[in-house]
């Protein structure tokens, strides 16, 4: 059987997407009645972290937890990756004694490498370049308050980083319009942006990018490894705060969203994660239950 990989939300067809979709809202309703579903046993995930985590360290723990499997943390501390071990090396080793690999890190180049020598599947759980479990979580929330976001437009208000260029796929996977606002000298990848000119624009002034959206998503000004960049990206970024005045220019149904951890005073102001527009806490939430989806459907398969 080929195994599958989770690097991009290309990875996956537009219906399987669909369906991690709605079985992510099936297992959150079934762990809320209390069912078990301990799929995963005698299953093990194993997970590198080569960047600090809160959100997806406990997600894909419990997730495993709740499946009935097991999860084993690896730093660069602990591993022979922190020595030099090729990673080609460490992919042949691993895939040799757990059921799947978790990869949070900087280089995309690291995870694609990983996955080329894996004989188990392999997830980007962060890179920086995408960020494709989030989108998950993301695209799960807006369903769950609004119903399908097939046709709807999305405003991207920031740094064209790792979670830009994912919702640059989304608006693909998704069929949705993006609008993205970064200030010049800071959009995304200029060949993702080329493939997907059908479904995105740049619009420089933030206000004009969210008229109309019914969603509204941002992310941090500096990403981790850009924190000596904080000083200069705050004076580029000053105008791209939201805030409910921002938001009041959106579509009176629209939705905000942010993968968090946030900046309060900068990317958003101090009382937009209190918003009654903001779903940032069932988005975080969500994370726990896409991924599961995500490892039932890599590790067992759809109909589980």
């Amino acid at each position: 059987m080929t195994v599958r990989h989770f690097l991009t939300l290309s990875d996956l067809s537009r219906d399987e997407l669909g369906y991690l979709i709605q079985r992510a809202i099936e297992l959150k309703t079934m762990l809320r009645n209390g069912q078990r579903h301990e799929v995963l046993q005698g299953k093990s995930l194993g997970m590198i972290f080569e960047k600090a985590s809160t959100r997806t360290r406990l997600s894909f723990e419990v997730a495993m937890t709740q499946f009935g499997g097991a999860s084993i943390f690896l730093s660069p501390r602990d591993t022979q990756l922190g020595r030099g071990e090729p990673i080609e090396d460490s992919a042949r080793v691993m895939s040799r004694m757990v059921d799947a690999v978790m990869i949070r890190t900087f280089a995309h180049a690291t995870v694609e490498t990983f996955a080329a020598h894996s004989s188990v599947p392999v997830i980007n759980a962060l890179t920086d370049e995408f960020h494709p479990c989030q989108l998950l979580a993301d695209i799960q929330t807006y369903v769950e308050h609004r119903g399908s976001i097939q046709g709807k437009r999305v405003a991207w208000v920031g740094d064209g980083n790792n979670m830009c260029n994912s919702y640059i796929e989304a608006a693909q996977q998704f069929d949705f319009e993006l609008v993205l606002s970064c200030p010049e000298g800071f959009d995304p990848d200029a060949a993702l942006l080329a493939r997907h000119s059908d479904r995105v624009r740049i619009e420089r002034d933030p206000r004009q990018a969210v008229a109309g959206a019914h969603l509204v998503v941002t992310d941090v000004w500096a990403s981790m490894g850009q924190e000596e960049e904080q000083a200069a990206r705050v004076a580029a970024f000053r105008d791209f705060q939201v805030s409910p005045a921002l938001m009041d220019r959106a579509d009176p149904q629209a939705l905000f969203m942010h993968c968090l951890p946030a900046h309060r005073g900068e990317e958003i102001s101090h009382d937009m994660l209190d918003d009654p527009r903001s779903v940032v806490w069932d988005e975080a939430e969500n994370r726990l239950h896409a991924q599961k989806a995500l490892l039932e459907f890599l590790l067992v398969g759809d109909g589980a």
